[in-house]
C-alpha cells in the first residue's frame, strides 16, 4: 500500500514540475498581437444587445487563451454585428433558428493586420410563454456568440 502511494505521490509531482500549462493557444496570435484588446462593436441590428454579447465572448476567448489584453495592448479587434435574426425552424413553431454574421478586424499598432467574416446559427426550442421564449434566444444568442468568438480567434492564429 504504501509503495502504491509513494509511486503516486512521485507521478503527481513529475506531472506538476513538466512545465505543462492549460492555456489553449498562448503564443499563436501574430507577431505584436500577444495581449489583444477588443473595442466595443459596432451594431447594425435591431437587437441591442448583439454587440456587447460578441465583444464579451471575444473577450473571454482571448483571454482563456492568454492573449487578452487592456485598451493599452498593441493590438485590437474591432468589428460589426451586420446580422442578428431569428425565426421559425419547423412549421409547428417548435423550433426556431438564429442568425449572427459578423465582421472582425485585427489592427496591430494601427495597420491592418487580418480581416474576416463570420456567420453563425444555432437552434433552439420555441416556448408556450413568450418570457420562456426570449430567455432560450438569448441564450442561443450567448451560445452562437462564443462558438463563433472560437472560430474568429483560431482563424486569426497562426499554425
Amino acid at each position: 500500500m504504501a509503495r502504491g502511494e509513494s509511486l503516486r505521490t512521485a507521478v503527481l509531482l513529475l506531472a506538476c514540475g513538466c512545465g505543462y500549462g492549460f492555456t489553449a493557444g498562448k503564443g499563436r496570435m501574430p507577431k505584436g498581437a500577444e495581449e489583444v484588446y477588443v473595442a466595443p462593436f459596432s451594431n447594425r441590428t435591431g437587437d441591442a444587445e448583439a454587440g456587447a454579447i460578441v465583444a464579451g465572448a471575444l473577450r473571454e476567448e482571448l483571454a482563456r487563451r492568454g492573449s487578452g489584453g487592456g485598451a493599452d495592448a498593441p493590438a485590437r479587434l474591432e468589428g460589426v454585428v451586420l446580422h442578428s435574426t431569428f425565426g421559425q425552424y419547423t412549421p409547428d413553431a417548435s423550433t426556431y433558428n438564429l442568425v449572427l454574421d459578423v465582421q472582425v478586424k485585427l489592427v496591430v499598432r494601427g495597420q491592418l493586420v487580418g480581416e474576416q467574416q463570420a456567420h453563425r446559427q444555432q437552434t433552439y426550442l420555441g416556448e408556450v410563454d413568450a418570457l420562456a421564449s426570449e430567455a432560450r434566444r438569448r441564450v442561443a444568442l450567448r451560445q452562437a456568440a462564443r462558438d463563433m468568438a472560437r472560430d474568429v480567434v483560431e482563424r486569426f492564429e497562426t499554425p
